[in-house]
């Protein structure tokens, strides 16, 4: 467990993508079989745990130590894992119902498919002994699915007593599921490659039909047998387009290309066959498990990318309406009636019978529409074409779209193969240009990682008539888009006009003005200013600006389409 922990630490203060790239060939290099599986499943987001929440480790945290002292403590540190890994007392001794829970975990029946080491992991341990990161994982893995949230405590508890202060937080780190270290799967599969062996497109050919921790891949990075995978229900690597700017357009003829709405909500693939269905997000990660609804509607062998989005009515919902079903692993039949899945489909992989990447766009085109009709689902339905036009008139029907869930256009040279990756000229993406509003700072809290000594994260509000008189009312938050000489002003400002505390949450006088950008505005009843924002972002710092100067909320709802 050192040994990861010790990464994972190297990882957080390296912001280099080549030295981060050094360190995980170095770990995959020296770590033994299951642990740098689990560790590059945990690097990856796929190891799957059970649930240990944030408010859990808080409680135990504060039970060990004093809530007060924790309080103060998580609000100047800022990262829950690293001040639960510091705060807790060393050399703790389990209490007798942390013991029982620990036996209890260590008699559990073995897993199907542990390796010996980690059968050899769940025996009772000796007091002071090591445990190694296949032993951490076994052990919180050995926890029936359903276990109570105060027995996964105890479990949890008695893990922590015996580890040091790094490999608590590594261990932390790894029950809620976010490193936060700068680390994507495919910067992991690019330092695999690095191992020697099979190339980073041979790796993400077969990566998503295998199960962590891995060892088929290790075997064969190493010399052995590829590994053998489901080939029809595999994830093919997306393609991915290029922005398009004025310079691009003054060199492509329009005709070369074919033209369809960019819609707003995230790509995916599905991949159907007699004996399954599969859905993947962009990155590869499989999310069928919270479309259940979308799979039902799939009864035709092939491979579709696509864009994930949610209904109302006939109409594609705002991209808020799907944020409500990322990441629900069991959705309640109460949701998936509310806000149904589909796919509004793009481009034909696979047939059932070939694959067709490297058939020119054109081909593709006429399968996919022959497979969706066949189809015959209103869940799966095919993108559509824009007519041939010039420049202004696509630029026009590109701004015309801002309130209907549409992001843009998308522009695909007829003659393009399908390549994963961002291959140059031959798709590109023409979203809108953001929209700007001048918005007051109400509300800052630090932000986490490198970030947990600043005050980085800004609620803000417009102006809106109140009972007596104008009135912020919060309407967004936003942690991105300014330097870092610009955070440290920000920071600054923030600490010299604090006025209220609410727990990590500081008050500010209402006096600087932010302008903000943002993709889109949406109708969020439920919220104050009865909208949201798509991805808010700083644009600009308005030092110069006075705060009665900012923008009210008539003028967002007008923006939105919402002042009818």
């Amino acid at each position: 467990m050192n040994r990861f922990a010790d990464l994972l630490e190297a990882l957080v203060f390296t912001p280099a993508r080549s030295g981060k790239l050094r360190l995980l060939e170095d770990y995959f290099r020296a770590a033994p079989d299951p642990d740098r599986g689990w560790a590059l499943a945990a690097l990856c987001g796929a190891l799957d745990l059970p649930a240990i929440t944030p408010s859990l480790i808080r409680e135990l945290a504060e039970a060990r130590t004093d809530p007060v002292l924790f309080a103060l403590s998580y609000d100047f540190v800022g990262d829950l894992a690293e001040t639960a890994a510091l705060i807790w007392p060393e050399g703790a001794t389990p209490g007798p119902e942390e013991a029982e829970e620990a036996e209890e975990a260590e008699i559990a029946p073995a897993l199907p498919g542990l390796f010996p080491e980690e059968e050899a992991a769940l025996a009772p341990l000796a007091a002071g002994a090591d445990l190694s990161l296949s032993a951490l994982v076994a052990r919180l893995r050995a926890l029936p699915p359903a276990a109570a949230r105060t027995r996964r405590g105890r479990a949890l508890a008695a893990l922590l007593d015996r580890l040091s202060p790094s490999g608590r937080f590594a261990l932390i780190k790894l029950c809620t599921g976010g490193l936060r270290v700068g680390v994507s799967a495919a910067l992991a599969r690019q330092a695999l490659a690095r191992l020697g062996g099979p190339t980073a497109e041979e790796i993400e050919a077969v990566w998503h039909g295998l199960d962590p921790p891995y060892a088929p891949l290790f075997a064969w990075i190493e010399g052995g047998p590829p590994p053998q995978v489901d080939a029809a229900l595999a994830f093919r690597p997306m393609m991915l387009a290029n922005p398009l700017e004025a310079a691009d357009r003054e060199k492509l003829d329009p005709a070369d290309y074919a033209a369809e709405i960019k819609w707003d909500g995230i790509r995916a693939q599905v991949a159907s066959a007699p004996h399954g269905r599969r859905l993947f997000s962009r990155t590869g990660e499989d999310v069928s498990r919270s479309f259940p609804d979308l799979l039902a509607a799939l009864d035709r062998p092939g491979c579709v990318d696509g864009e994930l989005v949610v209904l109302d009515g006939d109409a594609v919902a705002p991209f808020n309406d799907l944020q409500t079903r990322l990441n629900r692993k069991a959705p309640s039949r109460r949701l998936m009636a509310e806000r149904p899945a589909a796919l509004i489909a793009y481009d034909l992989l696979h047939d059932g019978r070939e694959d067709l990447r490297d058939r020119p766009w054109d081909a593709r085109r006429q399968a996919l529409e022959a497979w969706v009709a066949a189809a015959g689902s209103p869940r799966i339905r095919l993108s559509a074409l824009l007519p041939p036009e010039g420049w202004d008139a696509l630029n026009a029907r590109r701004e015309a779209a801002r309130g209907a869930s549409e992001e843009g256009l998308m522009l695909k040279r007829r003659d393009a193969p399908y390549r994963p990756g961002r291959p140059a000229g031959l798709w590109w993406k023409w979203k809108r240009a953001p929209l700007h509003f001048d918005c007051v700072m109400m509300y800052a809290q630090r932000g986490h990682g490198k970030r947990s000594s600043f005050y980085s994260d800004y609620t803000f509000g417009v102006w809106d008539e109140g009972k007596d008189g104008p009135e912020l009312v919060p309407c967004g938050k936003a942690y991105s888009g300014f330097t870092d000489a610009e955070l440290a002003e920000l920071d600054k400002w923030v600490r010299a006009n604090a006025t209220d505390r609410f727990g990590a949450v500081r008050g500010v006088k209402r006096d600087l003005v932010l302008e903000v950008a943002c993709d889109a505005l949406a109708a969020a009843p439920k919220r104050r200013a009865g909208l949201s924002m798509r991805f808010p972002r700083i644009a600009r710092i308005r030092w110069d600006k006075p705060a009665a100067e900012a923008d009210r909320l008539e003028t967002l709802k007008r923006a939105a389409g919402l002042d009818g």
